[in-house]
């Protein structure tokens, strides 16, 4: 593994030298502290609350449908540290098992877990799908929600129930903002949360706060967040990333009613995004706005527990170029509009059959309507005079119907078994060019007319399974592992993508490769075949000071969705149209903690550990897939101390050896980062503080792609570079 050296290291060291002196007195502090805020915190009266659990099941840990051991949560400190490094709410998944994640903008990396990226994961906010309204997915469903108001972030990689989301191949990804909080009879509650955070690469800031009034039956919430950064720099001398800077506003209410056994929530949001950079695409967003209502129902009854929900939400997406790019004008850069209605409900009903058998039975229906069109541009004769519609009134449905059946034959082997059926309807209406007579547009009106005869309405009738079984040998290992049938119908770019020019080509495709790419009408549904295993060894003891988690599989995929050339650009990249192609992945996660020390004088020291290696084939041009993130890892201490936590983690990567050469996907070397953070917490105030890449290393990111908006600037295209050096800063505060 290659690592990169800094030539300011001696600068770097004096702060390394300050951050390990300040963890290492860390007890003493505390104990001389402890006298003195005792008196003070005896006296801070918490407030009354009433916790709801709607199902019973969430709490059994030996649940293979609510919990298998593919399953990985990050913890509050965990959560919080991710908070202060980004704004991201993909980063809270950061050092999970199979999880990386790749994209331009800072505030939107698509997730990628077990090799399958972006919408081979079923990424779910508050329970619903999201689909990205952008040709180069700068709006995924994780950019909608801002990480201060997540309660709960869980990833699945591998086998995933199939009550835990149809259309998908690698896993998924769940994310919940907090259910409303109640207060006992005859209360009223009043509580909040305000934090502040600044960044010092990038010079970033953000604001977020919470607060929330209610009584023993209703309870009202409002959560608001500012996010403000400018381009940051990369390691070393690598300088400036240019087009890395965003701004965002999100506003949400959630008002919730409980009774007895009944929990009904219904929040409205918006969202606004002036402005994000995206470093590996040709455009950027220049502005984002979200409206959504988003109702949860939760209802226990004798016969089991019913989930209801419901949403409905409006994007309207545009691109342009930022000034990084030479910025855009009346007669400058390139106007992209998209507006995307989605709405749709779920319905999950869990049944207990016998004291050991449970039955699940789901309902979905999601409707995602895209407009996608581009306005011409006063003077211009390649975009011009007429409007560019790329996607006229296109839709997605997808109608789903599954059942589950859990049963717990002895108190130490139980089984899973699943069917899910998702019915993809997708059409979409007549497309234009920007002129049916110029003759730079002659491609792209030859592709108009041919895309205007055909039959376009297609239907996908996908089939999922899952089994699965969970054996505890012994009260320190237990072996989990199974089989899935896993199916995915393409997205409508995917599909409807028809621009055969250069430049629209160009403006189609979310992998930042600097390539065109051209949908394909008559692709199939991808469908995965997934084995896998994983082996548990953990502390038989409820202390949990140890523990192993070891997870090898396998995947063969039919009519994965790739790419085949069909030219080749003047600057070396390729038009590419999406085709089917068989493929395969594999790889094995692995996971572990140690308790190193657990005193009353020096708190509780702790080792962990995450391992993944990947890889993937397209077994036609036997080309590596795309994306496939090399051997990386992280290793951590982390120690707590009363009111102190602090932690000192280590991130590596293998050099990116294995690559899709269609693409002309980067190699990147292999690199390491050291982190430090830690926070303290005095009553109702919390302090975090964090060093991140204390080395200031150079090093690329192994899914970056290309650093298309450096290209004017160092003259000519080079790799994403990740973040230098940051020093991070968080004050909440909680009442």
């Amino acid at each position: 593994m290659g690592i990169f050296l800094n030539h300011r290291r001696g600068a770097a060291s004096v702060w390394v030298f300050a951050a390990l002196c300040a963890t290492a007195i860390t007890p003493l502090g505390w104990h001389a502290a402890r006298a003195q805020t005792a008196a003070p915190q005896s006296s801070v009266v918490t407030l009354p609350r009433l916790d709801i659990s709607t199902n019973a099941e969430e709490e059994d840990a030996t649940s293979l449908s609510d919990a298998p051991l593919s399953a990985s949560s990050p913890d509050a400190s965990t959560q919080r540290m991710s908070r202060l490094s980004s704004p991201d709410a993909s980063a809270l998944f950061r050092n999970q098992p199979g999880f990386s994640s790749y994209g331009g903008g800072r505030l939107a990396n698509l997730p990628v877990l077990n090799g399958m990226a972006d919408d081979r994961v079923a990424t779910i906010v508050d329970g619903v799908r999201i689909a990205p309204a952008c040709p180069n997915h700068m709006n995924p469903a994780l950019s909608y929600v801002d990480p201060d108001s997540v309660q709960t972030a869980t990833s699945i990689a591998g086998l995933t129930p199939v009550s835990s989301g149809g259309d998908s191949l690698g896993g998924t990804i769940d994310v919940e903002r907090a259910d409303p909080r109640f207060a006992r009879k005859g209360k009223i509650l009043v509580t909040g949360r305000v934090r502040g955070t600044y960044r010092s690469n990038g010079g970033g800031y953000s604001a977020a706060g919470s607060v929330t009034v209610a009584n023993d039956l209703f309870s009202l919430r409002y959560n608001a967040s500012y996010d403000q950064s400018g381009n940051y720099r990369g390691g070393g001398g690598m300088g400036v990333v240019h087009s890395t800077s965003y701004l965002s506003y999100n506003h949400a209410v959630t008002a919730g009613m409980h009774k007895d056994n009944h929990l009904l929530s219904v929040t409205f949001g918006q969202q606004n995004v002036p402005h994000e950079g995206f470093a590996n695409q040709f455009m950027d967003m220049t502005n984002n706005r979200s409206t959504f209502v988003n109702g949860k129902y939760n209802g226990s009854f004798d016969w089991g527990e019913l989930e209801a929900r419901g949403y409905w939400q409006r994007i309207t997406h545009a691109m342009d170029m930022l000034g990084d790019k030479g910025g855009h004008s009346a007669t400058t850069g390139m106007p992209m509009n998209n507006d995307s209605r989605l709405a749709g409900y779920s319905l999950k009903a869990t049944i207990p059959l016998a004291p050991n058998h449970t039955l699940k039975l789901g309902s979905s229906f999601d409707h995602q309507g895209l407009k996608d069109w581009w306005p011409p541009l006063m003077g211009s004769m390649m975009m011009g005079p007429n409007t560019y519609n790329n996607i006229n009134n296109g839709h997605r449905d997808r109608l789903g119907h599954y059942a589950e059946w859990e049963a717990h034959w002895t108190s130490r082997v139980s089984t899973l078994l699943g069917f899910r059926n998702d019915l993809v309807m997708m059409n979409t209406g007549d497309v234009s060019p920007y002129s049916w007579t110029g003759m730079m547009n002659m491609a792209d009106a030859m592709a108009a007319r041919a895309f205007n005869a055909r039959r376009r309405g297609r239907t996908d009738v996908n089939f999922d399974v899952t089994a699965m079984t969970r054996w505890q040998a012994t009260d320190s290992f237990t072996l989990e592992g199974g089989y899935a049938r896993k199916s995915r119908a393409p997205n409508l770019y995917e599909r409807y993508a028809w621009g055969m020019g250069s430049m629209s080509s160009s403006m189609i495709g979310w992998f930042g490769d600097g390539n065109g790419y051209v949908g394909n009408v008559d692709l199939k549904s991808e469908v995965a075949n997934t084995a896998s295993v994983t082996l548990d060894w953990h502390d038989p003891t409820t202390a949990n000071k140890w523990g192993l988690k070891v997870q090898p599989y396998y995947s063969y995929v039919h009519n994965y969705i790739n790419v085949v050339q069909l030219s080749t650009f003047t600057n070396g990249r390729h038009k590419l149209q999406f085709a089917n192609h068989n493929a395969q992945t594999y790889g094995i996660n692995a996971s572990g903690h140690y308790t190193l020390w657990d005193t009353p004088k020096f708190g509780k020291g702790e080792f962990t550990g995450v391992l993944n290696w990947v890889r993937g084939q397209d077994n036609v041009t036997h080309s590596g897939l795309y994306h496939m993130m090399p051997l990386n890892g992280t290793i951590a201490v982390h120690e707590t101390v009363g009111p102190w936590k602090g932690r000192v983690e280590m991130n590596f990567v293998k050099a990116k050896d294995s690559v899709d050469y269609l693409r002309t996907e980067p190699r990147t070397p292999g690199y390491a980062l050291l982190n430090l953070g830690g926070s303290y917490t005095w009553k109702m105030v919390t302090v975090d503080a964090g060093i991140d890449n204390i080395f200031n290393q150079p090093y690329y990111l192994p899914l970056g792609g290309l650093s298309l908006g450096d290209t004017r600037y160092i003259g000519y295209t080079r790799a994403l570079p990740g973040m230098g050096r940051s020093f991070n800063v968080s004050l909440s505060a909680t009442f």
